[in-house]
């Protein structure tokens, strides 16, 4: 059996069996990614040039467009690449890239969500003490906790996985480097430290979650005390989409690294994998941002601004 010294390479599982199938996947992936691109980019523009934007809430939208854009942007690439060549070739190296910089920029956007619902509780709850509570110096500080946790998270996770001596081969059952299918070709009893991290790291997110909830259900209560029923209908609007996402990202990230090893099936791993991956970062431009208000006149600007430099 091949041990970690002799594996150059990992193949990735594919995405489909024929080549006809192979290149619409690799069409409807480039879709997505185009979409998240430019959602993702036309927030970090509009909220970059628009002096009008640099507050709290913005800023920290802002850090979740570069994160949705560094996160789809460290799987998809790689996908498409394989679908339209028809390989499934990553090499050691690459794949050790891959799965840092992945667990980096999922977890910082797990914990900037976190700080952006609390953001809110603090902007609808205790209107007269944002300005003290949520001033440049402290959501500089808590957008900076939030990518360093993530990239001591990403550094942890990277480096006791590849750690491992690795005795199952080198056939990876996901689209791209992912530390539960890696565990896999572990040798069964030497990935205890990282089992243990790994249960460490979903505590985390249980508890940031909790934390998110309890949030929300306190902007709930305070909206409902609201009088104008247009804006318990803007508030319930905005939030309830939150929630839906953030549960989606959770419940499936459980599913794919806490679930017994007896219910795994390719096609469910794939699944949860393209939901906690590709479908957060997609969406959230939509959700978080393209029905505000603000951002969309903030666009506008910038596209006059741009259509008027044009020769």
């Amino acid at each position: 059996m091949p041990n970690s010294s002799s594996i150059s390479e990992f193949l990735l599982l594919p995405l489909a069996d024929t080549r006809q199938l192979q290149l619409l996947h690799f069409w409807l992936l480039l879709g997505i990614y185009l979409a998240a691109l430019l959602g993702n980019g036309l927030i970090s523009t509009a909220v970059a040039c628009d002096r009008r934007l640099h507050t709290p809430m913005y800023f920290f939208l802002l850090n979740l467009a570069l994160l949705d854009l560094g996160c789809i942007s460290t799987t998809l690439p790689k996908a498409m690449a394989n679908a339209l060549w028809d390989t499934r070739a990553i090499s050691y190296a690459g794949c050790a890239t891959q799965l840092f910089f992945f667990v980096f920029f999922l977890s910082a956007e797990y914990y900037l969500l976190t700080i952006m619902s609390y953001d809110r509780y603090v902007a609808i709850c205790k209107p007269l003490h944002y300005g003290t509570l949520m001033d440049s110096r402290a959501c500089a500080t808590m957008a900076a906790a939030a990518w360093g946790a993530g990239l001591l998270n990403s550094l942890l996770h990277t480096a006791s996985t590849f750690s491992l001596p690795l005795c199952q081969g080198n056939v990876v059952n996901q689209f791209f480097c992912e530390v539960p299918q890696i565990l896999k070709l572990s040798c069964s009893a030497s990935y205890f430290r990282e089992v243990v991290l790994v249960i460490f790291s979903a505590s985390l997110i249980f508890g940031c979650f909790v934390f998110i909830v309890v949030s929300y259900v306190q902007i709930f209560l305070a909206v409902l005390r609201m009088p104008s029923e247009q804006g318990r209908h803007k508030a319930f609007s905005t939030c309830l989409p939150h929630l839906a996402v953030i549960s989606l990202f959770v419940s499936t990230v459980f599913y794919a690294y806490l679930k017994p090893p007896s219910i795994s099936s390719p096609s469910m791993d794939l699944m949860a994998a393209l939901l906690y991956s590709v479908v957060p970062p997609t969406l959230n431009p939509l959700i978080y941002s393209m029905r505000n208000r603000e951002i969309k006149h903030a666009l506008r600007k910038v596209l006059q601004y741009s259509l008027f430099q044009l020769p």
